[in-house]
């Protein structure tokens, strides 16, 4: 089956991913994470694309973006992807690519799926196995929005200004959501939307979206079902 061309459209939150080839580390180093954050945030602002929410893996990274532009992204993540692994090989002395093919994107439904998605986000380290708690990870947005810390890099989405007039109220409706994760439904969801590059949301979103392209943004009823990796997403 033909992959699907990444669909990115301005004003809307993309949930994306990049991994490191054949499951490879991206990142041998706390220095090596400041740099990839460093070329997120540069590229980010000279794009035009918010960094509402992120966590750096080991071997993969996700973002949550609100580009300003249709091309935001994709210039965003060119960059990023290039200047990095030009770093990456110089410092350790290696050749070839690092990362598994093209980074992987969905557009999402914003009052449905931003916070769960944010959630998703922070709660990665801890499916994985590397920590007991989000907050126990440096590599993540997450201890911005639970106010442990100020991550400059970031731009809150309005939809989480929403949970509360005050810092106090947000910071608190926002540690609670996380406390109650996710249904299995939800992780599904944004998982297997994310990893084929189909729209995330409720049927009168998908729809209204695919007027405005004739890329499919579904899964194929046609063909056989595709197969999921199974390793943390």
């Amino acid at each position: 089956m033909a992959r699907l061309p990444r669909l990115t459209v301005a004003g809307y939150p993309h949930h994306v991913i990049q991994r490191g080839n054949n499951r490879q580390a991206i990142v041998k180093s706390d220095a090596d994470r400041e740099v990839l954050l460093e070329l997120l945030s540069e590229n980010a602002k000279k794009h035009r694309v918010a960094i509402n929410a992120y966590v750096l893996m080991d071997n993969h990274f996700h973002l949550l973006l609100t580009p300003e532009t249709g091309e935001g992204v994709p210039l965003m993540m060119q960059a990023v992807g290039r200047r990095y692994v030009r770093y990456f090989n110089d410092l350790y002395q290696r050749t070839g690519t690092l990362w598994e093919g093209r980074y992987k994107s969905t557009l999402i439904q914003t009052d449905r799926y931003l916070l769960a998605c944010m959630v998703y986000l922070d709660l990665n380290p801890v499916r994985a196995g590397m920590v007991g708690d989000p907050r126990q990870y440096a590599w993540s947005s997450h201890r911005h929005f639970i106010g442990q810390a100020l991550d400059r890099r970031v731009t809150p989405h309005p939809l989480y200004w929403s949970l509360g007039n005050t810092p106090f109220a947000r910071e608190a409706a926002y540690t609670e959501l996380v406390r109650a994760g996710l249904t299995m439904g939800e992780q599904k969801a944004i998982t297997q939307s994310t990893l084929h590059g189909w729209a995330l949301g409720d049927a009168d979103f998908v729809d209204e979206l695919q007027k405005r392209t004739p890329r499919r943004i579904t899964k194929s009823r046609a063909g056989r079902p595709a197969v999921t990796p199974a390793e943390h997403a």
